[in-house]
């Protein structure tokens, strides 16, 4: 498994998981536990969708196979 996600990838996650997270807090729902996907995906940096569409926004990682 190769690192995907690059630096600015994962912030973006992360702010975003964090977002969704916050307001489903806010609202009282489950809904809020699918910001912990991209969280989770910033913190070990592979995206599993990524894959079949062969993005990869790690730069460090990008001309190594």
């Amino acid at each position: 498994m190769q690192s995907n996600v690059g630096k600015t990838d994962k912030i973006i996650r992360i702010v975003v998981g964090l977002v969704i997270v916050a307001y489903g807090i806010f609202a009282e729902s489950w809904w809020g536990l699918i910001g912990l996907i991209p969280i989770v995906t910033a913190l070990v940096g592979f995206c599993p969708l990524y894959v079949p569409f062969k993005i990869n926004t790690n730069k460090s990682a990008a001309g190594k196979k």
